[in-house]
């Protein structure tokens, strides 16, 4: 097992708070990594996946959580979320007889809309919420992560410790960041992906909705992967699928609850709101699903083909929120775009400052591939030291404050 940046997190909250709630997409490897929280800190672990306890959760859940006392993970809570405001019940209890609740339950769930209706109403204040994502290219490289800033001495020297070649990135990018397809390395991805699919529509999908065309909603999901890392026009994709809009918002709606994709917005400000595009990007959470539903199964395809842009801006996009998200760390995250068509990939606010980050899948870029920062130089925020990251194995300079970096300085 690849060891994971988001167990500390996971153990600060137990120590700290009577639930902790895990959440992530199906197969990100939350129940492995629970079930060795389980292993080492005594805790029961119980499925709600199918069967019997499933049945006592959901119909008798007093006796279930009776059967099951704390300390306990239970996993798929979403199947039965009128087990919280029992959970609730017993917390308080063991605050007001024993002084203290911290540790109790774990909970694990893939659907986050669902998961957080049920917390929101039942457990505001007990519960301290982690998200888990596929591996990130740290956890694949074996090594620390820590958020992403853009500080040139130490980007250039953490880029020195890995140099990554173009065909190790390409493979990484088809593959994708599931951890079974590391821990099994003899697993074709397709076959992989295929079965992830059809358990994703079959479960998921089936359970937030009352979908009744299985293959128009598989290819919906395949036509949203050829449109990674581009604004999203709900218009537009209902026309492709001769369905209406309101469907379409729906079905995104789905996909975002189950870590499937997100949806990053766009930056404004008072100097600059009439002239912004004001429609999200979409990008899928893991390159290798996306690569998978749009029928690009080797990195030779990818790099001959029209989504190799796109695809290594996702992955990018993706590494960078996994560094924060990983360790429990805030960051505002927005794109810009204007009407004239000036574009920067990734606007990030924090600590009061911008930073600007251009993506690009070549190797060899200038000062004009950067110049559509200068459209926030009248910025609110100070503009703090920005970059360019693409697949050069050597960081260089661009202009001043602004550095092209290798994919590894992340």
């Amino acid at each position: 097992m690849i060891p994971r940046t988001i167990l500390d997190s996971i153990e600060e909250s137990i120590r700290q708070k009577p639930v902790t709630l895990i959440t992530g997409a199906r197969q990100v490897g939350k129940t492995t990594l629970c079930k060795m929280i389980a292993a080492e800190r005594g805790f029961d672990y119980v499925s709600l996946a199918t069967g019997s306890d499933r049945m006592m959760a959901m119909k008798d859940p007093e006796l279930f959580l009776k059967l099951h006392p704390a300390p306990l993970i239970i996993d798929e809570v979403q199947y039965a979320p009128v087990l919280f405001e029992h959970i609730e019940g017993i917390v308080d209890e063991m605050k007001f007889r024993t002084g203290s609740n911290k540790g109790m339950y774990i909970l694990i769930g893939s659907q986050v809309y669902n998961l957080m209706e049920g917390i929101t109403q039942s457990m505001a204040g007990r519960v301290s919420m982690v998200r888990m994502s596929p591996l990130s290219l740290s956890e694949i490289l074996g090594r620390k992560e820590t958020p992403f800033m853009v500080d040139f001495e130490s980007n250039i020297r953490r880029s020195m410790e890995h140099t990554l070649s173009l065909e190790w990135v390409y493979d990484t990018i088809v593959r994708g960041s599931y951890p079974e397809l590391y821990d099994q390395s003899d697993i074709k991805p397709s076959k992989y992906y295929s079965d992830y699919v059809d358990t994703y529509i079959e479960r998921d999908v089936s359970q937030i909705i009352n979908l009744k065309d299985k293959l128009k909603f598989r290819q919906f999901m395949e036509y949203i992967a050829s449109i990674t890392g581009q604004e999203l026009v709900y218009d537009r994709v209902a026309k492709n699928l001769s369905v209406s809009v309101h469907t379409i918002q729906s079905w995104v709606g789905v996909l975002v609850a189950g870590g499937i994709v997100h949806l990053l917005q766009p930056y404004s400000e008072r100097s600059n709101i009439k002239r912004i595009i004001k429609r999200p990007k979409l990008y899928f959470c893991d390159t290798g699903l996306a690569c998978y539903l749009a029928k690009i199964f080797d990195p030779e395809t990818l790099r001959a083909g029209y989504l190799n842009g796109p695809m290594v801006e996702t992955f990018i996009v993706n590494e960078i929120m996994k560094t924060y998200d990983n360790n429990t760390e805030e960051s505002g995250f927005f794109y810009y775009r204007d009407s004239e068509m000036n574009e920067i990939d990734l606007v990030m606010l924090r600590n009061g400052m911008l930073t600007l980050v251009e993506c690009k899948a070549g190797i060899g870029y200038d000062s004009t591939d950067v110049k559509a920062f200068s459209r926030l130089d009248r910025s609110d925020y100070r503009i703090g030291p920005s970059c360019l990251i693409c697949l050069t194995e050597k960081a260089y300079p661009l202009r001043d404050g602004v550095y092209a970096l290798p994919l590894s300085s992340i």
